[in-house]
């Protein structure tokens, strides 16, 4: 059984925090001072410790290198008002875990393993956790193919590994999309559900393309003439149309967002009515048209959420209102920010939180 006594630390001899400005954040740029590692052979993970984070060394033959199979999670802690840290949503990140790694063909990990080698890690790198509001501690568990063979078959080996990075806000303004209708981000059948690699390496053509013409990201389509809207870049998508807030409804093309997820349940609570249905880039033209499309944005672990101020459909481009304070985005973030951080009742039970100085 995995526990805190059971995983071997070895301690960087000296942090390197003092080299970090917390006021000048570059998301994806820092990164704390350990990293949790764990090994998969003959059938179970073994080998579990938490060392300096640094350089890792394997053949340029293992599997990962040449067929993909490689699968990450992203996730947050944040400082609370009562001086705590809390861990956002383990549970929700571990159930899309363990369905990525399944769909490709990768072993599972008991919830205990997950759980124990986050809230270990991050116990031992507390102090990189950021105060400033906006800020948190970005954590990124993945497991890759380890084992060293060049032919095509499922690996027998892996490597679990966890690092973590304080981050300032992943965008600072709202975003300038355009409905992407030549490239498609994830088919029916496909591995859009789960998040491995493969998929966010496919998509950074089109998102390149898009950024040459004046865009700051896409919005992916099932590729179907009515422009059936999926996900937005890297997030998943929400519009506020007459009133009630839509979003696309999951499939296995899709990525179930624990940031969407969050945002639905609030949404709720704030008596706003919510709709997960198919919506179509022509049914969002005719809504800007009729002024009827009141916001559009993006939710997602590193953005959060943040708002959409134009839409290009097939080259015409469209204004969106950017409501600030009043809007129902900007409503629901808040309140996700004050569970986060002990400011609101945690009502359900998301945060795991770990206690500084015990």
């Amino acid at each position: 059984m995995i526990t805190a006594e059971t995983i071997k630390i070895n301690k960087a001899p000296k942090s390197r925090i003092e080299e970090v400005d917390f006021n000048d954040l570059e998301f994806g740029k820092v990164i704390s001072d350990h990293m949790f590692i764990s090994d998969y052979s003959d059938g179970e993970w073994n080998n579990v410790r938490i060392e300096p984070f640094g350089q890792i060394s394997f053949s340029p033959t293992i599997l990962a290198l040449h067929y993909g199979q490689m699968v990450f999670e992203g996730m947050k802690a944040f400082h609370m008002q009562d001086g705590n840290i809390s861990i956002f949503r383990i549970e929700k990140h571990y159930e899309r875990f363990m369905r990525s790694l399944e769909r490709m063909c990768m072993p599972p990990m008991s919830y205990r393993l997950f759980e124990e080698s986050i809230t270990n890690l991050i116990k031992l790198d507390a102090a990189w956790v950021p105060k400033s509001a906006g800020s948190s501690l970005y954590i990124r568990p993945f497991v890759f193919a380890s084992e060293e063979r060049f032919g095509v078959k499922i690996s027998s080996e892996y490597k679990y590994i966890i690092f973590s990075g304080p981050v300032g806000p992943y965008y600072d303004k709202p975003l300038r999309v355009k409905v992407e209708h030549q490239f498609v981000r994830a088919a029916r059948g496909g591995t859009g559900y789960a998040k491995c690699a493969g998929n966010y390496g496919a998509s950074f053509y089109p998102a390149h393309l898009a950024k040459m013409q004046g865009f700051d990201q896409v919005l992916w389509t099932d590729g179907s003439p009515d422009l059936n809207i999926e996900e937005s870049g890297t997030m998943n998508v929400m519009f506020v149309i007459d009133g009630v807030l839509v979003t696309p409804p999951l499939s296995d093309s899709i990525l179930d967002g624990v940031t969407r997820d969050s945002f639905l349940t609030l949404a709720h609570e704030l008596g706003v009515h919510t709709q997960q249905r198919t919506v179509s880039a022509l049914e969002l033209e005719e809504a800007l048209k009729n002024n009827i499309l009141q916001e559009a944005f993006g939710t997602g672990t590193a953005a959060l959420s943040t708002y959409i101020q134009s839409i290009d459909i097939k080259g015409k481009d469209y204004s969106v209102p950017v409501p600030g304070e009043n809007g129902v985005m900007t409503r629901i973030k808040n309140l996700l920010m004050d569970i986060r951080t002990g400011k609101a009742p945690d009502k359900y039970n998301w945060n795991t939180l770990i206690k500084i100085g015990q």
